[in-house]
């Protein structure tokens, strides 16, 4: 829980945050789109920090969505290059903070370079107790749910499984968040109000929060403004009984 100065909270276990608004801010300072992607993965770091201090277990970030390659090249080249920024950047600071790395996405379209580079980040921080972070790179709701469906059919075809076991709990073991807990609230900045192929499986349920606020300038306070309007909430998941908060 994380204390303001009148109230403690109960804080969600898992938030996502669509990571959007980096090439508007930009314009706004007359820089150009990448300044404005540079900046947002900055942000990256403070969020997760700042979710790290407030007790969040796991944050999941939407970094590159699979529909991303159909941007101008130059603009590509340039999101291509932030992993291994990424990885010089932080990794003392996440070390610090015992931040567990993870990401989440295609591995079929990524250069060998940044595949090594993802695969050392998340060998090198498997072992820490702290903040799970999911990077969502080259991700697709869609194709994640696609690729799932296709391992349980070549089950079936097999004969190892029968349609009519198929369920719930066999689709989320596929799922590239399968070993996060359930996905509690899904942040979008930057005043657009849709999913964007972003974790449409796991947001079944989850609370959504909307705001103008472009992604390089959603600090702290943006977070726990966030996350008390989310205490407001009540989660039925269809049912009729209440869920109260702790005020």
């Amino acid at each position: 829980m994380f204390k303001t100065k009148k109230i403690e909270i109960n804080i969600p276990k898992h938030i996502a945050i669509i990571l959007d608004g980096n090439g508007r801010w930009a314009k706004k300072r007359g820089m150009p789109r990448t300044f404005g992607h540079q900046k947002g993965v900055e942000n990256i770091k403070n969020i997760a920090i700042a979710a790290s201090d407030m007790g969040i277990e796991a944050l999941s970030v939407y970094a590159f969505s699979t529909e991303n390659w159909k941007r101008p090249k130059k603009e590509v080249d340039f999101l291509m290059k932030l992993p291994g920024e990424f990885e010089k950047k932080f990794k003392s600071e996440f070390e610090k903070y015992d931040i567990k790395v993870m990401f989440s996405g295609r591995k079929t379209h990524l250069s060998k370079e940044n595949l090594d580079i993802l695969e050392r980040i998340t060998t090198k921080t498997k072992d820490r107790q702290g903040l799970v972070l999911n990077i969502c790179f080259d991700y697709g709701s869609q194709t994640e749910l696609v690729e799932a469906m296709k391992d349980i059919a070549g089950k079936v075809k097999e004969g190892v499984i029968e349609p009519e076991d198929i369920s719930v709990a066999m689709i989320e073991e596929r799922l590239y968040t399968k070993d996060l807990p359930p996905l509690d609230l899904l942040i979008r900045p930057s005043g657009e109000i849709r999913l964007s192929n972003f974790l449409l499986w796991q947001a079944a349920y989850s609370e959504l929060y909307f705001c103008s606020t472009y992604w390089p300038s959603f600090g702290k306070k943006e977070l726990e403004k966030a996350i008390l309007d989310y205490t407001k909430r009540q989660r039925r998941f269809g049912g009729l009984k209440s869920w109260k908060h702790v005020f």
